[in-house]
């Protein structure tokens, strides 16, 4: 439904429906972790959400460079209050306009995926994580807004959190990343296992060696869901669960690659419908966090996120409202069905 409050509406019912049926449909492990936001803020969560994922579909379907031209000029009217004639360009623009989005957090989305374009590797870690706060960092920098979060260490967990999620992305995807001629693994760490990228590129098996390589990925990506787990316990009050939920999901994906040997090449890392719903309830029980973690500076390849978003606007915390124990039943029935088959 359109957000309240909101002068001139840009976006109708319709488009933010859209929205809710492209995620649903396309990013199902984000819309399960948004049903557990506050209502206020699920629909926004999906409209930026929709923007991101029409925009990564664009780039890496065509991977056309006119494609992300095309995206930039959509940005242009996005953030001209003239957006193009589509629902989820209007709910994005809605989105931008409401909680005020600072433009360099979408521009450094579209700069990851010219990034991915020019078909860029990454030597170090380092370089591994300046791509994904591009492209995942933004995105947790851009929730943190919608949620009214504006102090630069809650900004450094967020995009903390967007990073993790990135580097888990990474290590389930190996496989099907170096069939079609991509490879994100830090080139530095596939040397010290012994692997030639470009020889393993036109072979890829998951040997022992590149399975050690994909661990040593997830072992950073725990660390980093660590740290920004503390930031989590500071959100408003009502946001908490809904983020929980988001980090949990994208974590065992980790956990899955993990029972597989760290094959990724062979196997495709699944998170059943049961430990989705487990890890959903587990999500609304508060985590101890470290107080110094959670002031702690944040990565540097984030740095110019959190500057950007720290530099607009504040607001303060809502009373919590949690959301109630019958969708969650409800949902533990459609995940299974799900996992059936059956419609």
């Amino acid at each position: 439904m359109p957000m309240p409050g909101t002068e001139g509406q840009l976006a109708s019912s319709a488009d933010w429906a859209a929205c809710r049926a492209l995620i649903r449909q396309g990013s199902k492990t984000f819309f399960a972790s948004s049903r557990l936001l506050p209502e206020r803020l699920r629909s926004p969560a999906l409209g930026l959400y929709a923007f991101c994922r029409v925009a990564d579909d664009a780039v890496d379907e065509g991977g056309d460079p006119a494609a992300l031209e095309e995206l930039h000029a959509r940005l242009e009217r996005v953030y001209a209050g003239a957006p193009r004639d589509g629902a989820v360009d209007r709910a994005f623009a809605q989105v931008v306009a409401e909680f005020a989005i600072p433009r360099a957090l979408p521009e450094a989305l579209l700069e990851g995926f010219a990034w991915d374009l020019a078909g860029r590797r990454y030597r170090t870690l380092d370089e591994l994580c300046a791509y994904a706060a591009r492209v995942a960092g933004s995105v947790g920098a851009m929730m943190a807004c919608l949620m009214s979060v504006r102090s630069a260490s809650l900004l450094a967990r967020a995009c903390e959190l967007g990073v993790a999620m990135q580097l888990t992305n990474i290590a389930r995807d190996v496989g099907g990343d170096a069939r079609a001629g991509r490879l994100y693994l830090p080139l530095e760490w596939m040397a010290d296992a012994g692997l030639d990228p470009d020889c393993w590129l036109r072979e890829p098996v998951a040997c022992a060696r590149l399975r050690g390589v994909v661990a040593r990925l997830l072992e950073s990506a725990a660390g980093l869901y660590g740290r920004a787990g503390t930031g989590i316990e500071r959100l408003p009050g009502d946001c908490r669960w809904g983020i929980r939920a988001a980090a949990g999901l994208y974590a065992a994906i980790g956990d899955a690659v993990a029972r597989n040997d760290f094959d990724s090449v062979s196997r495709r890392a699944v998170v059943p419908a049961w430990r989705k719903t487990a890890l959903l309830l587990r999500a609304g029980r508060p985590v101890p966090g470290d107080g110094a973690v959670a002031e702690a500076p944040g990565l540097a390849v984030t740095d110019f996120l959190v500057r950007a978003a720290a530099l607009t606007g504040s607001g303060a915390a809502v009373r919590p409202r949690q959301p109630r124990i019958d969708w969650l039943l409800g949902l533990f029935e459609r995940l299974e069905r799900e996992r059936l088959g059956l419609p």
